[in-house]
């Protein structure tokens, strides 16, 4: 049984610069604060370069450990990855991510403009999980990918003001 989320908003940047933003594992911890039990970033390190099949090393603000496997990578129009290594309670819940960004050029106000879509889907450990991982998963976990992309938001478009001048 998969539980499904969705998180989208409309950032006032070019496809590429939101996608390496993305994947900037330097930058993007700092954007995924986490939301209520949901810890926020501290460390993404990439194992190999980015590719189907390449693994990262994630490290949260709350000391658990996680691992990425990218699925899909087709720059700058989306990036997928598989989240395993998920700890308790969530363990509990769910056996892993899927997670899948689609970003998609828009008109914007005065310049380019990128849609993002990211959808995540937990595996839940069993049908009897659901009662517990859907009000979590949907309040908790939609809510810090909202609070991610805001983010992203402010500082893509931070930058492209300061370029516009």
């Amino acid at each position: 049984m998969r539980l499904s989320l969705t998180a989208e908003r409309s950032i006032a940047a070019a496809p590429e610069a939101v996608f390496a933003l993305a994947l900037d594992s330097e930058r993007f911890p700092a954007l995924f604060e986490g939301y209520g039990p949901i810890p926020g970033l501290k460390r993404i390190t990439p194992l190999a370069p980015a590719a189907v099949g390449s693994l990262r090393a994630l490290e949260n603000r709350d000391g658990s450990k996680l691992m990425e496997r990218i699925t899909a990578l087709d720059p700058p129009r989306r990036h997928a990855y598989v989240l395993s290594g998920l700890r308790p309670p969530l363990s509990w819940l769910a056996r892993e991510g899927h997670a899948d960004w689609r970003f998609e050029a828009e008109p914007g106000d005065g310049g380019e403009a990128t849609r993002v879509v990211w959808r995540y889907e937990f595996e839940l450990t069993s049908p009897l999980a659901w009662p517990l991982a859907a009000p979590l998963l949907r309040g908790f976990m939609r809510a810090a990918m909202r609070r991610c992309l805001d983010r992203m938001a402010q500082s893509l478009e931070g930058a492209w003001r300061k370029e516009r001048g």
